[in-house]
């Protein structure tokens, strides 16, 4: 069992008391986690404001430079983190979405966040004034980090809070802490001393962060509950948010599909990391052209793999990370079977230790039933179908999430059209979930506020400062 510690101000900090974190394949205790006080959150705080001053100092280039460090160092120990991450999160080591995976995002959006760049921009050079827009670092990140990509998540809050010029404390759920208390402990050896601290507790320090007063932004990663709550205590300073929240996709398939090509890319973004995405597949519309012959494709796909201990070999999925969302996943199932759902696969959880549920297919459910209506963030999938294009669209925006959405079909004008009618904030055409770091990512509706990834997402550590010089 690994020995954590605290990371502030460069250094390891012992505490007090400490929390277990559990194996969700197992139930037993992977390790004990330090947990921190208020006391630890202000100690670290005053760490990231103090290096602050001299990091916000550094050139750009120095810090592209110290971030490609970042990167090397992350990938030099990657299966090291991609063992933790399996231990304590629960997902293979080897499959498309596992740990291996999550440690491979992690290093290539470093590496591509670090080599973007934010010039000043002129904004007028005439004969009356010569005006350049300037961004300026904010001060102090806290980042919120959820339990589903731990590494790959923060290393999307911290490459561009620190590439522009801020620093970072970053707190990651007390469900899955370990892998990121290391991520940071390495990564110190490479950054200034109080650029990147980590505190870890069981949930109570995010309001304390959200009210600090020295914190000027919050990029916080989870549920949409909790988004509008640290919103509300944000404005006590007036913080800068950006909140990636929670996700309902729907995906619509067209009937001019070949149903043996889309069903497999249907149902890998449907259930990578076994449903636990925020912008997987959580709502599948499919035209009763071909809604047969795709559900029967996925059913038996998803009979046919193997959920398991993600350290073990053979297994495909990992369990449902934590006891509270396995319960809800369960709950969903109950009332899918109480509303009519006809299970094609799955639909009870597996016997023996673990948070194992089957990849789980629900047809017969429309709009109102819990399971269309809820983001379950789990194994378990409503397949539902339609006829009429303009009713489905209707359907898919009947929500109050709009993180994503996708349409299928081979008629791309009829496609985009129809993808630029969804309410969400990004649509894919055939294809779902690719987020990649050149193309900006956030939602609408109660999905959040503000952006991620791109020159966009680097212009949310910035406040703007315009220099004018008169000339006549």
């Amino acid at each position: 069992m690994g020995h954590y510690k605290l990371i502030i101000d460069g250094e390891k900090v012992q505490v007090d008391q400490s929390f277990p974190v559990i194996n969700p394949a197992t139930e037993e205790v992977v390790a004990e986690c330090p947990l921190a006080t208020e006391a630890d959150l202000n100690r670290a705080v005053e760490a990231a404001k103090k290096a602050f001053k001299s990091w916000s100092q550094t050139t750009w280039p120095e810090r592209q430079d110290a971030l490609m460090k970042v990167a090397d160092i992350l990938e030099q120990h990657s299966e090291e983190l991609a063992k933790i991450l399996t231990e304590e999160q629960g997902k293979p080591m080897a499959v498309m979405g596992g740990s291996l995976f999550e440690m491979g995002g992690a290093v290539a959006w470093a590496r591509a966040t670090a080599s973007m760049d934010l010039p000043v921009e002129v904004l007028q050079d005439d004969e009356h004034a010569y005006i350049e827009l300037h961004r300026k670092p904010l001060g102090v990140i806290g980042s919120i980090t959820p339990w589903n990509y731990p590494v790959m998540i923060a290393i999307w809050h911290i490459v561009p809070a620190i590439l522009t010029g801020n620093t970072v404390v970053l707190k990651p759920s007390p469900m899955t802490p370990l892998a990121s208390i290391r991520m940071v402990e390495l990564v110190n050896q490479v950054l200034p001393a109080g650029v990147l601290n980590i505190v870890t507790d069981q949930d109570d320090l995010g309001p304390l962060m959200s009210a600090h007063p020295d914190i000027n932004k919050i990029v916080f990663t989870g549920s949409s509950p909790t988004g509008k709550h640290i919103m509300r205590s944000a404005a006590s300073n007036l913080k800068r948010l950006t909140l990636e929240l929670g996700g309902n996709d729907a995906a619509i398939v067209l009937p001019d599909v070949d149903p043996a090509e889309v069903a497999p890319k249907l149902f890998g973004m449907a259930f990578i990391n076994s449903g636990q995405v925020c912008a997987a597949i959580k709502r599948l519309y499919i035209h009763e052209d071909v809604y047969g012959a795709i559900t029967n494709q996925m059913a038996a796909m998803a009979s046919a793999v193997t959920v398991g201990n993600g350290l073990e070999e053979g297994v495909d999925f990992g369990p449902v990370q934590n006891q509270k969302q396995f319960e809800l996943i369960c709950d969903l199932a109950k009332s899918a079977k109480a509303d009519g759902g006809k299970f094609l696969s799955g639909g009870e959880p597996l016997e023996g230790k673990g948070y194992f549920f089957p990849l789980t297919i629900v047809a017969g459910l429309n709009n109102g039933s819990r399971l269309v209506d809820e983001e379950p963030f789990g194994p378990i999938l409503p397949v539902i179908k339609f006829k009429d294009v303009e009713e489905v669209i209707e359907r898919a925006n009947d929500n109050p999430n709009g993180l994503g959405g996708s349409v299928w079909s081979n008629d791309l004008e009829l496609a985009a059209n129809i993808a630029s009618r969804m309410e969400c904030g990004t649509v894919w055409i055939n294809g779902h979930a690719m987020v990649q770091p050149n193309m900006p990512f956030g939602g609408v509706k109660d999905s959040g506020i503000g952006v991620g990834f791109g020159i966009e997402g680097l212009k949310e550590f910035t406040s703007i400062q315009a220099i004018s010089i008169a000339k006549a």
